[in-house]
């Protein structure tokens, strides 16, 4: 974003607006961090605001401030629709393509509201007015505070804000422990505590909050992981049957596909998951695997260099079969 650019967007924002925000489908950390962040820093700027999410989210993130003011389009498109039709601005949060939220698209597209992305994907599409924009970013959450001390408004960040901010760079960093944890990372988190973010309390809230059940699915999931060492890669693959057996609640699943990358000499991680419809596959890698083209290539599917997800619509052992099938191709790469 330009400096005459922030500009328009000060000028837009400094008398009370109808504002939406939206993020993707299957919202995880980040992208409910960054949307209640920054509705906790909008409406203290006397803005009407909603936050419409395509579909649910885990359960471990309901405790951050504001998510019982969120409008899950699945449980009211009508609601969700008249959000929408009367707004002023639109915020796209999270996402770099209008296809990643859903149904909600559509009427994203339709609207003539001022749309503003905050994102850090590669490859954003360019429909949105204004973009905010960088994947050298850690989190969505981390540019959001960005954005905020563009606007000037840094003493606007109170507890609510900074509890979701730090909640979506936390996770998105997987603990600060990936490459694009910066050192100002570091110094936006530092800045989130004195603002009032609890970070022990983040942490307790979603990570030690598990239910019985996904203890032993994570278990039992281990126990099924393949592993293939001369690719350098492992999988694990949960069908729906075998997700019904642990009563899997969304996000369940969440920060599974990361545990054979603990593994010495693995360097590509997949998750398979089959749900309604469709197989949900997430990638992760270590080093200079990319992990985006491979989904984008092979799996209608994208993201970052490192964490990215795709889709199959085909049963769950003919998507793994493909996988297993492709690694001989990308052996020169998994093995630098």
């Amino acid at each position: 974003m330009t400096h005459a650019e922030i500009e328009e967007v000060k000028k837009l924002l400094s008398t009370r607006k109808n504002i939406v925000i939206v993020t993707h489908k299957n919202p995880d950390g980040d992208a409910m961090g960054s949307s209640l962040g920054l509705y906790n820093y909008l409406i203290r700027k006397n803005h009407n605001v909603k936050v419409i999410t395509p579909n649910g989210y885990p359960t471990f993130l309901h405790w951050l401030p504001g998510n019982d003011k969120v409008i899950e389009y699945t449980e009211n498109p009508e609601a969700a629709q008249a959000r929408i039709k009367k707004a002023d601005v639109i915020f796209c949060l999270d996402f770099n393509t209008i296809k990643r939220i859903a149904d909600v698209g559509d009427h994203v597209k339709k609207s003539k509201a001022t749309k503003i992305m905050i994102d850090h994907h590669p490859q954003p599409e360019k429909f949105p007015d204004y973009l905010l924009h960088s994947k050298k970013s850690s989190s969505t959450a981390q540019l959001v505070f960005d954005f905020i001390e563009m606007m000037g408004d840094k003493k606007l960040i109170n507890r609510k804000s900074a509890n979701c901010l730090y909640t979506g760079i936390m996770t998105d960093t997987l603990n600060f422990r990936i490459g694009t944890t910066s050192a100002h990372t570091h110094r936006v988190t530092s800045e989130l505590i004195d603002a009032g973010a609890q970070n022990s309390l983040a942490y307790a809230n979603v990570f030690d909050a598990n239910s019985e059940d996904r203890i032993r699915m994570l278990g039992y999931s281990l126990q099924k992981m393949k592993v293939f060492k001369e690719f350098h890669a492992a999988f694990i693959a949960l069908s729906a049957s075998e997700l019904k057996k642990f009563n899997f609640q969304k996000g369940d699943t969440e920060g599974l596909v990361n545990y054979p990358l603990s593994i010495e000499g693995i360097h590509f991680s997949a998750l398979f998951t089959e749900t309604k419809g469709e197989i949900r596959i997430s990638f992760r890698s270590k080093g200079n695997f990319d992990a985006n083209k491979f989904a984008r290539k092979n799996f209608n599917g994208g993201g970052h260099t490192n964490a990215a997800g795709g889709e199959s619509h085909t049963t769950l052992d003919a998507a793994v079969l493909k996988f297993v099938n492709l690694l001989p191709e990308y052996k020169d790469e998994l093995l630098k």
